[in-house]
C-alpha cells in the first residue's frame, strides 16, 4: 500500500467517522425554529379584508358571557358592555392592543436546550389534544387511556428530535377526581420529558395547588417564575363569540401564578363558526383578539399565544375533518394572519381522521403539517399521534410522526441558493475529465448529513433488499422502537428526593 493510498484511506475513514458523530444543532438539516412563511394562501388584499371584518365583528357583535371579573377588566381597558350583555371592542382598543402586544415569547423547557422562541415565522411541532382513547395497533383496537399512557407518551416525545414540545395529548380517564387528574397530568408529563409542557385546568381553584407542585419541581417559586416550563391551554371562548366563563377564571388564576397562556379558539366551520374558510378565520381571529385584550388587561405583557384553532367539518355528516385540505387551509390562513399582526401564534395540524396509522393517516398528517410549517406557524399543535379526529392517540403514530415531521421541516427549510449550492465548480470537475458522476465527491460527502433528512423508520430499500430483510413492517418497527424507549429509565425522571416529596404532598396515581 502506497503512502498516498494510506493518506486517501485515512482521510476517507476520518470523514466516515465525522459523519457518524452527532451533528451540532446549528448544522443539523432540520431543527426547532426553522423559518417558514413561503406559503401564503391569502393575498395582501385578502388579509386586509379579513382584518377589517375582524374589527367590525368585535365592534358590532362583540362577545357574551364574560365573568364579572372579566367584565371589570375589559371595560376598564376600554370595551363597552351593552344592554344585551355583550362586550364590544372599539377599533382603537384592538389596534392599540396589537401594537403593544409581545412580538416574541420564549416557551421554556425544564432543560434550557428545549427553549422555543416564538417570533416571526419560526416553526415548532408538537403534540396536543385531549384524546379519550389509546389506539393499540397490535389488536387494531381503542381503549380508554390512563395516566400511564400519558406518561409513556411524554417519555417517547422526550426522545424524538422533531417533536419540540408536549401539550397533553390524552386525558387520564382512570382518575375520576378532577383535581387529582389535573395534578397527575402535570406529574406524568413533567416526569416524562424536559421539553415544554402544555396542560389544562378543570377549575380555577385547582391552579394554586398546581402552582405549588410546579414550584417544588422548579426548586422554588422564584425559579418557577424565572423559567415557567408549562403553559395553560385555555379554551377561554365557546364559539361563536361567547366567553367560557369558568375557563376565563382559570386564565385569570394562571396569569396570577405566572403561567403562560394559550388563548384557544376552536370553532367548527359550519357548526360553531362560519362554513367558509375565510369566515371561520375571521371569527377565530376576533375571539383571540378579545382574549388578548383580556390577558393584557389582567397583566400587561403576560405571555399569551394567539391560538386560532378553527376546525373543518364534513357538512354531509357533521363529522370533524381534521385531515382535510380545508383544515390545512384554515391553519395556514391563520398562520398568515398571525404574521400580519406580528403575534406569536399556534394552530392545529397533523390530525388524522383515519382510525389507525395507515396510508390515509399518512396523507392527512403530511398535508396539514407541511402547509402549517411552510406558512410559518410558530406552534404546530396536534402534529403527531392524533387519530379519529382527536378521539384517539397512538404511541406508534407519535414515533412515525417524528419521521414525517422531519420531512415536513425539510420542506420548511427550503432551497438555499449560494455559490456553493449552485455547484458549477463540481459540474466542471465531474463533467470535464472527471468520473461523470457525483457519488463520492468531497462536496457530496461533505453535505450529505447537513442537507438531507434520513428517516429513522421509513424504508428506502429496494424490493429485493426489503424481501431479503424479511419484509419489515413499518408498524412493527414503530412498536419495537416504543418498547426500546420505554425499557429505559426516563432521562426526565425526577430526583428521588423530589419524587418522594411530591408523592407525600399530592396523591400521585402513576406507579413508582
Amino acid at each position: 500500500m502506497t503512502d498516498q493510498t494510506k493518506i486517501r484511506s485515512g482521510g476517507r475513514a476520518a470523514r466516515r467517522a465525522a459523519r457518524a458523530a452527532p451533528l451540532p444543532d446549528h448544522m443539523r438539516p432540520v431543527r426547532a425554529g426553522l423559518t417558514g412563511g413561503a406559503y401564503r394562501p391569502l393575498t395582501a388584499d385578502g388579509m386586509d379584508r379579513i382584518h377589517a371584518a375582524v374589527l367590525d365583528a368585535l365592534e358590532q357583535i362583540g362577545l357574551a358571557d364574560a365573568p364579572p371579573s372579566g367584565v371589570a377588566y375589559l371595560t376598564g381597558a376600554g370595551a363597552s358592555l351593552g344592554t344585551d350583555g355583550r362586550l364590544r371592542f372599539p377599533r382603537t382598543l384592538i389596534e392599540d392592543t396589537i401594537a403593544r402586544a409581545n412580538r416574541s415569547i420564549t416557551l421554556m423547557g425544564r432543560d434550557p436546550a428545549h427553549d422555543m422562541e416564538l417570533s416571526g415565522a419560526r416553526v415548532h411541532y408538537g403534540t396536543a389534544g385531549a384524546a379519550v382513547h389509546l389506539v393499540e395497533v397490535d389488536g387494531r383496537t381503542y381503549r380508554e387511556c390512563g395516566v400511564q399512557d400519558l406518561h409513556d407518551a411524554a417519555r417517547i416525545a422526550d426522545t424524538l428530535d422533531n417533536i419540540h414540545f408536549l401539550q397533553r395529548p390524552m386525558v387520564c380517564r382512570d382518575i375520576s377526581d378532577n383535581l387529582e387528574m389535573d395534578l397527575n397530568t402535570i406529574y406524568a408529563c413533567c416526569s416524562g420529558t424536559t421539553k415544554h409542557v402544555g396542560v389544562s385546568f378543570t377549575d380555577p381553584s385547582y391552579v394554586a395547588q398546581a402552582a405549588e407542585m410546579l414550584h417544588m419541581i422548579a426548586g422554588g417559586e422564584d425559579k418557577w417564575r424565572a423559567r415557567p416550563f408549562i403553559s395553560n391551554s385555555n379554551c377561554f371562548v365557546v364559539p361563536p363569540m361567547k366567553f367560557a366563563t369558568e375557563s376565563c377564571l382559570v386564565m385569570e388564576e394562571c396569569i396570577r401564578h405566572g403561567i403562560p397562556v394559550l388563548l384557544l379558539s376552536a370553532g367548527m366551520a359550519g357548526a360553531t363558526a362560519p362554513s367558509t374558510v375565510a369566515g371561520a378565520i375571521v371569527q377565530a381571529l376576533a375571539e383571540c383578539l378579545a382574549g388578548l385584550v383580556y390577558v393584557n388587561a389582567v397583566q400587561p405583557g403576560h405571555p399569551a399565544i394567539f391560538g386560532t384553532w378553527p376546525f373543518g367539518l364534513d357538512l354531509r355528516s357533521g363529522a370533524m375533518t381534521g385531515g382535510s385540505g380545508e383544515q390545512a387551509l384554515l391553519t395556514a390562513g391563520c398562520a398568515q394572519m398571525h404574521k400580519y399582526y406580528d403575534l406569536p401564534g399556534g394552530a392545529a395540524a397533523g390530525i388524522a381522521d383515519s382510525k389507525l396509522p395507515d396510508m390515509q393517516a399518512g396523507w392527512e398528517q403530511m398535508c396539514s403539517n407541511v402547509t402549517a410549517g411552510l406558512s410559518g406557524l410558530n406552534m404546530v399543535y396536534e402534529a403527531a399521534g392524533m387519530h379519529a379526529s382527536l378521539l384517539g392517540f397512538c404511541h406508534e403514530s407519535l414515533i412515525l410522526g417524528d419521521d414525517l415531521i422531519g420531512q415536513a421541516l425539510r420542506c420548511v427549510r427550503g432551497i438555499e441558493v449560494t455559490e456553493e449550492t449552485l455547484a458549477l465548480d463540481q459540474m466542471r470537475a465531474v463533467c470535464m475529465g472527471g468520473p461523470g458522476h457525483y457519488l463520492g465527491t468531497e462536496q457530496t460527502l461533505g453535505r450529505m448529513e447537513t442537507d438531507h433528512v434520513y428517516p429513522r423508520l421509513g424504508d428506502r430499500t429496494s424490493p429485493k433488499e426489503w424481501s431479503e430483510l424479511g419484509k419489515p413492517d413499518l408498524l412493527a418497527k414503530a412498536t419495537a422502537r416504543k418498547a426500546e424507549i420505554l425499557s429505559r429509565r426516563s432521562a426526565a425522571a425526577f430526583d428521588p428526593a423530589l419524587d418522594k416529596a411530591l408523592r407525600e404532598r399530592f396523591v400521585i396515581h402513576l406507579p413508582r
